[in-house]
């Protein structure tokens, strides 16, 4: 087997289950506070192909991972919440973004917990089996952190929505509109341009990179690897 297929089998399971269960997990927790809205239209379940992106990801994500690149960017279709339908909308928009962050902090938990398992199985399979358990649990870490980011229409803006006082949250909540434009302006223009000058200019990777350490820490210990 290539590497480049290798790298692609114990890739694309984790970022499956990561990306489908953190959709799932908004679907879900909306449904269980009053909006029906993605339960009707099948998005309450743990079948990818329910919240699967062809462009965000399978191709973008595909593409970078078989070139080689630095990162992996990509996306899910996003769940559709109508928060007006909940019963509390201020205080359940809250729960409903935070459902997903939090779901993938389980799954990275679960993961380095399975990975206790790996030496039961043979050399080649506990390999294969333990790089996919370490790439769940570096995807979801990440997943986690950067959707927390309080920035519209990341999940953590919509948290820092729904906790801030009404002047302050309706200001962030107007940046909704231009919050992914500025999210793909710190992920591929700004660190473009620094390279043209000569500069290592990563505004995620500054913002992401001590939270998931910590947090990368934090869990292996708590699943008694360290």
């Amino acid at each position: 087997m290539s590497p480049a297929i290798y790298q692609a089998t114990v890739w694309i399971l984790p970022v499956l289950i990561a990306i489908t269960f953190h959709e799932a997990a908004h679907g879900y927790v909306a449904w269980r506070l009053g909006d029906n809205t993605a339960k009707d239209l099948g998005r309450v379940t743990f079948s990818p192909f329910r919240h699967v992106d062809l462009w965000g990801t399978i191709i973008i994500p595909g593409t970078l991972l078989l070139t080689g690149a630095s990162f992996l960017f990509g996306w899910a279709k996003p769940v559709p919440v109508n928060f007006m339908n909940l019963r509390h909308p201020r205080r359940d928009m809250v729960w409903v973004a935070a459902a997903g962050p939090g779901v993938n902090l389980a799954l990275a938990f679960a993961s380095a917990v399975l990975l206790h398992l790996t030496p039961y199985f043979s050399a080649d399979v506990g390999k294969w089996v333990a790089d996919n358990l370490a790439n769940s649990i570096l995807i979801n870490l990440v997943l986690a952190i950067f959707n927390m980011l309080p920035l519209p229409p990341l999940d953590g803006g919509r948290v820092a929505v729904g906790l801030l006082p009404a002047p302050l949250a309706i200001q962030l909540a107007r940046l909704e509109r231009v919050g992914l434009l500025i999210v793909i302006l710190a992920l591929f223009v700004v660190p473009m341009v620094g390279r043209e000058f000569g500069y290592n200019l990563n505004p995620l990777a500054w913002l992401l990179g001590g939270p998931v350490d910590a947090l990368y820490r934090f869990v292996m210990t708590a699943a008694g690897h360290f």
